[in-house]
């Protein structure tokens, strides 16, 4: 096990721990009933795992594959390929679960530049594409010969043209640089409290506010393409709602798994290592005793580094609450 700084809020896995929760991981060799696979994790490749999943039981997907290049997932290797085969592989999987979509589900699939275009093609051939998320994967140190890569794509696709949006919920709270005032003093489209001037924003398809999880955010794992959380919820705030059904077939280190259980959402997830499937469910324990998300607090998400606009915030809550009698426990949430 690697030596870590006391500081560091890596997710860990012991062997006794691997052992444990590996008890509880499924594998599929026959249909089973949605009550039988909801809230679980699936411990098998995707191919094989996809002819015994149920019919249209799915609200939302959320995807994040292999993207085209040669990278090590524990025991795991996904080698690249020519672009045509590259096609081919995403169309054998996506095509195969499309079966298990509702008629209003929602699909959201992640790629980076290189797979971006293969995505595309092969999404627009089973759902109507509403639109192509871009967002800041602001991590490295960049590179000597090229320009730096630092962002991701995320293509929002539909079963058809009835749909579930909740623009409400994903709201951005920015910081106010140039509070104007009416005629009368008062803020034109903004909001002033103890944490500051904001203003609540309608959500865009770029989005410049999500950190990469690392050290010292107790959400990280060493899982090497690790979603952040808050990337996650926004998905699942906006295109589910609670009580849906949140499917992830390639759940990686369990992030969607994690983000719909703290956001009242049923999941299911598929991962062929054992390992990360084990690590997915450690982190699903670990919801009980926080179910904070970083970056998204009192209904709506905040920019990056503000942290303490946050808190303060939270104190005056917390004040108002000691004040009337009842202190309600709403620390931890960033």
């Amino acid at each position: 096990m690697k030596l870590r700084a006391p500081r560091n809020r890596t997710i860990t896995l012991t062997a006794e721990e691997q052992s444990l929760y590996k008890r509880r991981l499924l594998r599929l060799s026959e249909p089973l009933l949605i009550e039988s696979i909801t809230n679980k994790t699936i411990c098998q490749n995707v191919f094989e795992a996809i002819p015994f999943l149920p019919d249209g039981f799915v609200d939302l997907m959320i995807v994040d594959p292999p993207y085209n290049l040669d990278k090590t997932f524990n025991d795991s290797k996904f080698k690249s390929l020519p672009s045509a085969e590259y096609v081919e592989w995403i169309d054998r999987w996506l095509s195969g679960l499309r079966r298990a979509l509702k008629p209003t589900a929602s699909i959201y699939i992640c790629s980076d530049w290189r797979s971006s275009a293969a995505v595309q093609q092969v999404a627009e051939k089973y759902f109507v594409i509403q639109n192509r998320i871009t967002w800041e994967r602001e991590k490295g140190r960049g590179a000597l010969s090229n320009w730096k890569n630092c962002s991701e794509d995320i293509w929002f696709c539909t079963v058809g043209s009835g749909y579930t949006f909740n623009v409400e919920a994903v709201k951005l709270k920015r910081k106010v640089i140039a509070p104007y005032t009416n005629s009368n003093g008062q803020p034109k489209d903004w909001q002033r409290d103890d944490a500051g001037d904001f203003r609540l924003t309608y959500p865009s398809n770029l989005w410049t506010d999500i950190s990469i999880p690392f050290w010292s955010m107790p959400e990280n794992t060493d899982h090497p393409t690790q979603k952040p959380e808050k990337l996650i919820a926004k998905l699942v705030l906006a295109s589910s709602n609670p009580g849906d059904l949140v499917l992830d077939p390639f759940l990686g280190s369990g992030t969607t798994s994690v983000v719909a259980r703290k956001l009242g959402r049923r999941f299911v997830g598929i991962e062929q290592e054992e390992f990360y499937c084990c690590l997915a469910e450690k982190r699903l324990e670990l919801v009980k005793e926080d179910s904070s998300i970083q970056g998204y607090h009192d209904g709506v998400f905040w920019e990056r580094n503000t942290l303490s606009d946050q808190k303060k915030g939270t104190v005056k809550v917390r004040k108002m609450a000691t004040d009337a009698g009842s202190l309600f426990d709403i620390e931890g949430q960033e």
